[in-house]
This record gives structure tokens, C-alpha cells and sequence, in this order.
């Protein structure tokens, strides 16, 4: 594991004014991911894990916090204005190869539809492109029309597959 990147930390301003921080997940942050999840209603663990799991079994944890800072990325958002460090969303990256990475998103229900999404998935793009990454495979339930809606916000599709219902999404993140 190469050193926590703290190029990574930064604030970013939402909807109504609001400012979340954004910065990477320590691999020791297992109570916070659990927290987090807890606060998950069963709907949006669904269209993230694609199962509604009651709690988060200790093998998901894991493959949650295994960071590497370099072929494996997570980033947390966190509510700025908060005195905690209270997880609000999560993002992250996994290498597939040199040039793809697979990338994964869940927002917090209370805090959806402020463009905390928006913001940490650009960072997450931003920072895997860092690294090398310029393809990205996102899987998405079919029923989740918000990361469909945020993959066209911020990239070009470049091949869609659909397996039941699931879609793996290829895309490229647009720049400009």
C-alpha cells in the first residue's frame, strides 16, 4: 500500500450552499462504513449491493476498505459543516486491468438528490485518470435511473450490456 493520499482531501460546494468534504477512506474506518451503511435504507442497498442485506457481512466490509491508493480507491464525503465525521457517501474505483476500472457510488438517503453524487464521482474519475484509468465499467441495477442519469451527466457510454437486470455501462469520463 503506498501512503494516504492527502491530495485527495477537498471541499466542494452542493445544492442550497452546502459544503462536503470529500477525501480518501482509511483502510482502519470499518466502524464508520458500517455506520454509514446502517443509515442505507433498504431500497438504496439494493440498487447499490443489489441485495437488500440487513447488515454489512464483514466479507463486503472488506472489499470496501481494501485500499491500495493506487489500483483499489475509495473516497468518502463527509458534511463539512458538521462537528463529526459523518459518512454522507461513498465512492471508489478497482482496476481491472491498466486502463479500466470498475467504479461504484451510494449517497447516503438523506443527503440523494443535492449533487453529492455528482461531486464524488467526479473525484473518483479524477483521481482514477491520476492514476492511468481511462475506461470505466459501472454495474447498475435497471432501476436505478440516477447513476444512469449521473454516467450521462459526466461521461460518454461507450458499450451497454444487459444481463437480467443489470447493466454494465462502459464509458469514458467527458472532459470540458
Amino acid at each position: 500500500m503506498t501512503e494516504y493520499p492527502g491530495d485527495l482531501d477537498e471541499c466542494v460546494t452542493i445544492a442550497n450552499d452546502k459544503r462536503v468534504r470529500i477525501r480518501a477512506l482509511r483502510p482502519s474506518e470499518n466502524d464508520p462504513i458500517r455506520e454509514f451503511y446502517a443509515r442505507l435504507s433498504v431500497r438504496t442497498r439494493y440498487l447499490r449491493f443489489f441485495s437488500p442485506m440487513p447488515t454489512l457481512p464483514d466479507s463486503v466490509l472488506q472489499l470496501l476498505t481494501a485500499v491500495d491508493y493506487c489500483r483499489r480507491l475509495a473516497l468518502v464525503a463527509e458534511d463539512a459543516t458538521s462537528s463529526g465525521r459523518e459518512i454522507i457517501g461513498l465512492g471508489s474505483f478497482n482496476a481491472i486491468d491498466d486502463h479500466n476500472a470498475e467504479v461504484a457510488l451510494v449517497v447516503r438517503d438523506d443527503w440523494q438528490r443535492q449533487r453529492v453524487g455528482t461531486a464524488l464521482a467526479d473525484c473518483v474519475l479524477r483521481a482514477a485518470e491520476r492514476r492511468g484509468f481511462d475506461r470505466f465499467i459501472a454495474l447498475v441495477h435497471a432501476d436505478n435511473r440516477a447513476i444512469r442519469r449521473l454516467v450521462r451527466n459526466l461521461g460518454d457510454v461507450v458499450s451497454a450490456t444487459m444481463d437480467g437486470a443489470l447493466s454494465e455501462l462502459v464509458f469514458v469520463r467527458r472532459h470540458g
